[in-house]
């Protein structure tokens, strides 16, 4: 019976890599007419597939030799609190979540303008050899290590030199990354009374919820969790109702300045108030935000299959003189796709709380190699969703400038483009125009509108179309609170080491003093961002792609270094060659972001070199000086990166030369009896939605609130025991970097 499920087993994987096959040569050989979106579909789900398959049980098997009797870190710290034994899908549901930010939506929608061919075959190829390698191997790495972070790892496996690298690239990345979203933000509401309305609800909404977390239903997350989802969507709903009243709209209708300084304010407010007041509230919305409309957007796709309109590509990616973001597709495109195909980000949420909870080294596979799959799914959807678009729509959502001069623009172009098309879709989603609306953001969400309203036949373009604003800004603003609060501690942790009284976290003075340094760095930028003519873009987001890409450097050089001391050790049977399951992502990431690092500096081109755009004659003061503090941060960067690879490449000769000893930093292993190996797995319907409820309860931190509440604490209620408990969850959620880009 074995070798006919073999056989079977065998046709069908054939058969799988024959439908991608097939997909694939549809995708690059179909010129000059509309394509449907099941072959780029197709073609992602077979490579998922094969890759999972495949490529990832070779390196558990081969290469990282995972062992389920070696206990993780929770079967041998299992504290209740920081290291919980948790079932293996709702740790993958709690990674995918934490893993899956407003990254992989906007990059891939900006890259659109070298048409849907370079972008989807960077984010399959890319996120099967390289992204999500580097999630399964920095997860395995921290499992071993009792849950270290990747600058401790850093700072064991390399030296402390190169631990401080990888701090200081921590903090650069926190600073562009938020200055990068706000301005995403910016220029979606600019001018947008209704879809001021609605995000600027979602504030209330939260304070709301922290009041009734707090003061009424002590601890009860999923309770509030759906009361707050319940007034988004009224909150929705009520936009429309201000943007058809001239009034109301008026008053709302704010300019994109003006907005940039409310979100300073906002983003120095959430560093400062308590986490139970706004900063826990607003992440639980987030979270079923965020679930709840990728799975919408996924079913409607696959049951629209819309049309991509968008050519395989376009004469940008050879020029360079593109009219969303200027510079040639090597090495552009693969910065600025990151999270998606490959993310440095995503190293310290594998080096966070994940390796806390896992209860299996194998469970690494499915949850670091599935769960960035499954990221990289949603990049290709945001993909289909801009590319379903009409191209010249497309280009004039995405042009900063006068609506006529960008029709006249688009048009010479190649693509058709009209006053008349564009005034007509902004009556239809309910903006008063839909030129100039740069930033990924706004264009992501008419393609989603789009695709949800044609499942509905048509009906509520503007409705879905502000449904995805708030959805977008929501876990955007999600990422902004928690993200100047990680870097607040960051900050006096630095600050303390200079005088004590600064890294004292709970004391007024230094944690205003902190978030004020932390916010002034990044609204810093998105003033900046706000005041470019281009539109800041153009700027920013390939110094978030250079920043982001550089973590991945640094994530890649400890990974090639823990495998080949892993193989050196076995001086006869290890194979330093399988290093190069790392190391050749590395060289890729090394070639694109040191490119892109001389070019944005260098290049004699005044769109895409910041020196050559400084010295333009004529050129505003403030201007020459922003194009000169952008060269200056990208040349930090560069040299950052060439010090880690420096370092890392050093201490490779001396481990292949043996001039050192191949010693890993491993916690000594802790072995179960094998009868405590085996897991039950989930069988039935009954299970399955049993699994789905507890994810929810994980996810909302319900589950937490009740572990924290059956320890003791001397308290001299039950309630007080409750306020307790929630507010020390809380606190730790937001403790340490738990969300990514």
């Amino acid at each position: 019976m074995r070798p006919v499920k073999k056989v079977v087993a065998r046709m069908m994987w054939l058969f799988v890599a024959a439908l991608g096959a097939w997909a694939f040569l549809t995708l690059a050989s179909r010129r000059g007419q509309d394509i449907s979106s099941i072959h780029i579909l197709t073609a992602a789900l077979c490579s998922y597939a094969i890759g999972f398959r495949f490529y990832s049980k070779w390196i558990a098997a081969r290469v990282l030799m995972l062992d389920n009797r070696r206990a993780t870190p929770c079967e041998v710290h299992d504290d209740g609190k920081d290291f919980v034994k948790t079932n293996k899908w709702i740790v993958f549901g709690h990674h995918f979540a934490a893993i899956s930010g407003p990254g992989p939506l906007v990059g891939p929608v900006l890259a659109a303008q070298f048409g849907y061919l370079p972008g989807t075959l960077w984010i399959l190829i890319g996120v099967v050899l390289g992204g999500a390698v580097q999630d399964f191997v920095i997860l395995f790495c921290s499992l071993r290590r009792d849950g270290r972070s990747l600058a401790q790892m850093v700072k064991d496996e390399l030296n402390s030199s190169a631990g401080w690298v990888a701090l200081l690239a921590i903090f650069s990345i926190l600073v562009i990354l938020l200055a990068v979203l706000a301005l995403v933000v910016v220029n979606t509401l600019s001018e947008s009374p209704w879809g001021v309305f609605t995000v600027g609800a979602t504030i209330p909404i939260a304070l709301f919820m922290g009041g009734y977390l707090r003061g009424w239903r002590v601890g009860k997350v999923f309770e509030a969790s759906a009361i707050g989802v319940v007034l988004l969507l009224l909150a929705v709903w009520g936009g429309q109702y201000v943007y058809r009243h001239p009034a109301w709209a008026g008053s709302l209708t704010i300019k994109a300045e003006p907005l940039a300084w409310a979100m300073v304010v906002y983003g120095f407010a959430a560093s400062v108030l308590p986490i139970w007041l706004l900063l826990a509230p607003r992440d639980y919305l987030s979270t079923f935000m965020k679930l709840g409309t990728i799975f919408l957007l996924a079913l409607g796709i696959f049951v629209l299959l819309p049309k991509i309109r968008m050519p395989a590509l376009t004469p940008f990616g050879a020029s360079g003189h593109g009219p969303v973001f200027a510079g040639k597709l090597f090495p552009f495109c693969f910065i600025t796709i990151a999270c998606g195909a490959i993310s440095g980000f995503h190293s310290l949420i594998a080096s966070g709380t994940t390796p806390k909870i896992m209860t299996r080294e194998g469970h690494a596979r499915t949850i670091g190699y599935g769960a960035m799959c499954l990221e990289s799914l949603v990049a290709i959807m945001a993909i289909i969703a801009a590319c379903s678009l009409e191209p010249g729509v497309y280009f004039s959502m995405n042009i900063k400038g006068v609506p006529l001069e960008t029709v006249a623009k688009v048009s010479a172009l190649g693509y058709d483009a009209s006053l008349n098309k564009m005034n007509g879709l902004a009556a239809m989603t309910g903006e008063k125009t839909l030129f100039g609306r740069v930033g990924g953001a706004p264009t992501l969400a008419v393609g989603m509108a789009s695709i949800f309203a044609g499942v509905f036949h048509g009906a509520g373009l503007d409705l879905w179309y502000h449904f995805a604003i708030m959805f977008e800004a929501l876990f955007i603003l999600t990422t902004l609170d928690a993200g100047t609060r990680v870097g607040r501690y960051l900050l006096q942790d630095f600050l303390g080491r200079l005088w004590k009284p600064l890294g004292e976290t709970k004391r007024m003075g230094p944690a205003w003093l902190a978030s004020f340094l932390m916010v002034a760095a990044w609204g810093w930028f998105l003033i900046q961002g706000v005041r470019d003519p281009l539109g800041g873009i153009n700027s920013l987001w390939p110094l978030f792609g250079i920043a982001n890409q550089m973590l991945a450097a640094i994530a890649l050089c400890l990974a090639t270094t823990v495998i080949l001391k892993m193989q050196l050790q076995d001086s006869a049977a290890g194979r330093p060659i399988y290093a190069w399951i790392t190391l050749g992502p590395l060289l890729w990431l090394l070639a694109a972001t040191v490119t892109a690092s001389v070019e944005k500096i260098w290049h004699p081109d005044p769109a895409i070199g910041f020196l050559a755009a400084a010295g333009r004659a004529g050129i505003n003061p403030q201007l020459r000086f922003n194009a000169l503090l952008d060269a200056a941060v990208t040349g930090v960067f560069l040299l950052m990166i060439l010090a880690i690879v420096t370092l890392s490449v050093r201490e490779w000769i001396l481990l292949l030369a043996r001039q050192i000893t191949s010693r890993l930093s491993e916690t000594p292993p802790v072995w179960m009896p094998t009868y405590a190996v085996a897991e039950a797995r989930p069988r039935g319907l009954g299970n399955l939605l049993l699994m789905a409820l507890l994810l929810v309860r994980e996810l909302s931190g319900q589950a937490a609130v009740e572990r924290a509440q059956e320890r003791p604490c001397g308290c001299a209620s039950a309630k007080e025991a409750r306020t307790r408990a929630y507010l020390e969850v809380a606190q730790k959620r937001f403790g340490g970097i738990n969300r990514c880009c």
